[in-house]
């Protein structure tokens, strides 16, 4: 989903002069790295749309023809950089209209407080006043003030395109209560409890080798049997990991191997000192959800603990269709018990390997994930 950054026009994109009113040219000021930042951020996914008051607009006081000569000069100085706005929202009302599309009202964004394909969690309201803060506020999404005094539009850059991928994700069934969090740019402190002990440690395993953070809480119908947990514990985690994946910019995408869908291009085996048993795990994070699990010589044992053997291929098809990954997995015969943590395991290496990031392109001729 697209993400937006709802940017105010005097004293953050330009200086706001004594009087508040930019109606020459001579009163036009660009704030510093505006540009350089404006750039940055437009790389890095985001659309830009500016909101502004301008106060008594094709007034007297305020003609129209002396507003639009330093708005046109900006935005063709913008535009020579590469810097397009998807949407320019002005107010022309005074305070005392009692207008609905002053901010920090919404009348100005309410077409998109009606739409839902966009990104609310990594959306912004940019500005120098209290006002963007009150808007941000009013339309659900995060705020952030400009000021040139504190590194004004680098600090901005830098905090934008580096926002934490994090996600929490709580499920809430007849069968299971369930709270993922996952944070996939930091390893350790990892708490997992699913009331399975050996699932415990294979869901640890991957937050190891894919150095990565979990947090699961994980409360099921055990008295009937483990299939809910671990299903639903499969599902949670894929939804997680998308959400915090977010646009999916700059991520290498694919584990160890390319793959495509039902078609695998495979390569053999893994170092012996990273996996514990022959096994093939290739990952593509494409939106497109497809899991290919193949077991050579079956599982010998029907548990490992309280753990039924028969899930772990249920577990990441289940995954697999909640994170929209293409996965094939595949292990050869021997101990149930190293088959199965070879499994995980090689699915966190794999998964650190598609969620490191390389840059700030969408990996995707598509132009989506």
């Amino acid at each position: 989903m697209d993400k937006y950054l709802f940017i105010d026009r005097d004293g953050t994109l330009i200086a706001e002069p004594s009087d508040e009113q930019v109606d020459s040219l001579e009163k036009l000021e660009f704030e510093p790295m505006v540009i350089n930042a404006l750039q940055a951020l437009i790389r890095n996914g985001y659309r830009i749309v500016m909101v502004s008051n301008q106060d008594g607009l094709g007034t007297p006081s305020f003609p129209t023809e002396s507003y639009e000569k330093p708005q046109n000069f900006m935005l063709k100085l913008f535009r020579a950089h590469g810097i397009e706005f998807s949407d320019i929202l002005v107010c022309p009302h005074f305070p005392a209209d009692s207008c609905e599309c002053r901010k920090p009202k919404t009348g100005l964004v309410l077409k998109y407080l009606q739409r839902t394909d966009w990104d609310r969690k990594r959306s912004f309201v940019i500005g120098d006043r209290e006002t963007d803060m009150k808007l941000a506020e009013n339309m659900g999404i995060g705020g952030i003030r400009y000021s040139r005094e504190s590194n004004g539009w680098e600090r901005i850059a830098e905090q934008l395109t580096h926002l934490p991928r994090t996600a929490t994700v709580e499920r809430d069934t007849k069968e299971t209560r369930i709270k993922i969090s996952v944070d996939l740019d930091h390893s350790g402190n990892s708490s997992i409890s699913t009331g399975i002990g050996f699932f415990d440690h294979m869901l640890d395993q991957i937050a190891t080798h894919g150095g990565i953070s979990l947090q699961v809480k994980t409360d099921g119908d055990l008295q009937v049997d483990e299939h809910h947990s671990v299903e639903d514990t499969g599902i949670a985690l894929g939804e997680a990991i998308r959400e915090a994946l977010g646009d999916k910019r700059g991520i290498r995408r694919f584990g160890f191997v390319c793959v495509m869908d039902e078609v695998e291009a495979k390569i053999e085996g893994f170092p012996k000192s990273v996996l514990e048993k022959n096994i093939d795990c290739a990952m593509d994070i494409s939106g497109r959800p497809y899991c290919n699990f193949i077991c050579d010589a079956n599982f010998m044992r029907d548990h490992v603990g309280e753990f039924p053997a028969e899930m772990v291929p249920h577990f990441f098809r289940s995954l697999s269709e909640a994170m929209g990954l293409t996965l094939h997995m595949s292990v050869t015969e021997g101990n149930t018990h190293h088959q199965i943590e070879a499994l995980f395991k090689g699915f966190g290496r794999a998964l650190r390997d598609a969620i490191s990031i390389e840059g700030s392109e969408l990996p995707s001729s598509k132009g989506v994930l």
